[in-house]
């Protein structure tokens, strides 16, 4: 049974098929829908100054994905519990999953990275390939 449910969103049309399909099962479960949001910071920045302007920088990247979210999630009576979190996105992801025990990871087949993965992209093959929990991939 499903408890926790957890869709990848990057504000791309694939994350948001993902939230749909995501609604659509925390509706018929009742259960909990988060999402998570993974904004990668420089591999080597050049000085805090830095991390925290990505950082600040997030809110305003994501934070229209994330009100459209809301949005939808209220319109089907589903309570939305949004993540944005800073890190790498498969490590990132597959360690919130760990630490937060989802029973069910939600992604887009293609998000963002469409132009470099044609067949499935990288971050989805990847993330089927690692998550600790069942994964349901949205086309």
């Amino acid at each position: 049974m499903l408890k926790k449910i957890l869709v990848g969103l990057d504000g791309s049309k694939g994350s948001f098929k993902a939230l749909e399909e995501g609604l659509v099962l925390a509706s018929l479960a009742s259960t909990e829908l988060h999402t998570i949001s993974v904004e990668e910071v420089p591999r080597f920045p050049g000085t805090v100054g830095e991390v925290v302007e990505e950082m600040e920088a997030t809110d305003t990247r994501f934070g229209a994905a994330i009100a459209q979210a809301h949005h939808i999630a209220d319109a089907r009576g589903v309570i939305l519990r949004p993540h944005v979190v800073i890190g790498h996105e498969v490590k990132t992801i597959v360690e919130f999953v760990k630490g937060n025990k989802y029973d069910l990871l939600v992604i887009g087949f293609m998000g963002h990275s469409a132009l470099y993965d044609r067949v499935m992209g990288g971050t989805c093959q990847a993330l089927v390939r690692l998550a600790p929990c069942a994964v349901l991939v949205v086309k």
